[in-house]
């Protein structure tokens, strides 16, 4: 058993954060103090001190021989995965992003190439430490008395508690990662042949360990098929300098990487999104620094176009129409995604999108606040940017048409963004019911915000 931060310092840190949490006036919004995020929606602001996190940012034990770890909730996956891959151990599934928390996937939901046999990384949990709004720190369990927060928590954004501690099951891997990039020329195509990979775990006779995709046009759509190995097949590519890894998917149809590399290899270029700082122009990416190459750099540079509108002055100087901001992540059942993505091209016009296959990793546990159907195959389609609507359209008409479509074939939408539901709609598609039942017997006194009060009202 290998300590790495120990629990006499988490026993300490969980101290200062009950004693941030009481320091709270009694109607003040409780909400945490970190300097980063990854949502994506805009929130009210306040003068009221955030709960103090410090110290919870860690790995508390890994247990190389049982491949469990005990995570406190505001530890980066980037410092988890540090800690548990020396033992040749990975969580079940690695959000893309290296600044994603533990705590903060389960209370969201983070999902990467391994979802299509690992599901969700809820579903890898074995325990958790909660702080309800009730002051009490608890643990939560699928065979306890907590069981009904344990399993409402996913997909409640901090509204039922925030994560203090996760014990979580853990991955053997080896050093290196195989990349087969595989062209389809429709997504009937692409998707028959997810069904294919997800029934038997493997693709003309090779092994699938990861998979996803990329939709660059219509008619030009990739799945990437990842296969652990123990050695590899020439040199590692390396997508942190002047390659960008989207790009190698068109490029070659063979590649491979460290397994260190591939876990982290969108967060380098925020996927493709480090275009909008020209970072895809040879000459401006030798001069912007490496240690700039993150996504959290690029999610703190949006942050400050939101405050200033920067974009949006640059396009009135321009006489560009106004822009809507859509980012989003949606799950549709596989069978469905041709019909989404032929919608999108014709609504939104955003490419390209993301794809990454997901099934639920057994039929066990029920996860009321994002009720996906065990058994289905869903893709999640993951598109980020801005679509020029003009001056005189509605409030966010895109991403209203997208929320629509979505749930009209049967699938879901992630709240780390926007959303623009009404509240009998979203109890419907969240289980409202199941949420206001299990706040209240978990904050009683109201003290957090209610997961629609954060998604959709902003608050």
């Amino acid at each position: 058993m290998t300590i790495v931060r120990g629990w006499e310092n988490h026993r300490e840190a969980v101290e200062r954060l009950l004693a941030s949490y009481a320091a709270i006036p009694e109607r003040a919004p409780v909400r945490l103090a970190k300097s980063t995020s990854n949502l994506f929606r805009p929130r009210s602001s306040t003068s009221v001190p955030g709960l103090d996190v410090s110290g919870l940012d860690g790995v508390i034990e890994v247990d190389v021989a049982n491949r469990t770890a005990d995570v406190q909730g505001m530890c980066t996956y980037e410092h988890l995965v540090e800690a548990t891959l020396p033992h040749g151990l990975i969580p079940l599934v690695v959000p893309q992003l290296r600044t994603i928390t533990l705590g903060g996937a389960v209370t969201g939901l983070g999902i990467e190439a391994t979802s299509f046999r690992n599901g969700l990384p809820h579903e890898s949990v074995v325990e958790m430490d909660l702080l309800t709004g009730d002051a009490e720190v608890i643990t939560a369990r699928t065979d306890n008395e907590h069981a009904d927060l344990f399993a409402t928590f996913p997909n409640s954004y901090g509204s039922l508690g925030y994560a203090v501690r996760l014990k979580i099951e853990l991955e053997e891997v080896p050093g290196f990662v195989a990349l087969r990039h595989v062209r389809f020329d429709d997504a009937a195509q692409l998707g028959k042949a997810i069904e294919t990979i997800v029934e038997s775990g493997e693709w003309e006779g090779e092994s699938v360990d990861g998979l996803d995709g990329v939709a660059f046009e219509p008619g030009e759509l990739y799945l990437t098929l990842a296969r652990w190995s123990d050695a590899a097949t020439g040199e590692p590519s390396d997508y942190t300098g002047s390659g960008i890894y989207y790009r190698s998917i068109q490029q070659r149809q063979r590649d491979v990487l460290t397994m260190n590399d591939y876990l982290w290899r969108w967060d380098t270029d925020w996927f493709w999104c480090s275009g909008a700082f020209g970072l895809h122009n040879p000459r401006i990416r030798r001069l912007w620094p490496r240690r700039w190459r993150r996504s959290d750099v690029y999610h703190k540079l949006v942050g400050l176009d939101r405050r200033f509108g920067i974009a949006d002055r640059l396009d009135r100087r321009a006489g560009r129409p106004r822009r809507e901001r859509v980012i989003q992540d949606v799950e549709v059942p596989v069978d469905r995604l041709p019909d989404f993505l032929h919608w999108f091209d014709e609504a939104v016009g955003m490419r390209p999108v993301w794809l990454c296959p997901l099934r639920l990793r057994g039929a066990g546990t029920r996860w009321p606040s994002y009720p996906l159907e065990p058994g289905t195959t869903y893709v999640n389609a993951g598109f980020w940017g801005t679509v020029h609507v003009g001056d005189d359209a509605d409030d966010a008409p895109r991403n209203r048409a997208i929320e629509a479509k979505v749930h009209e074939l049967g699938g879901h939408k992630s709240l780390y963004s926007e959303a623009f539901y009404d509240r009998a709609t979203f109890d419907r598609l969240y289980d409202g019911a199941n949420l206001a039942a299990v706040k209240q017997r978990y904050d009683p006194h109201d003290r957090l915000t209610s997961l629609y009060d954060k998604a959709v009202q902003r608050q």
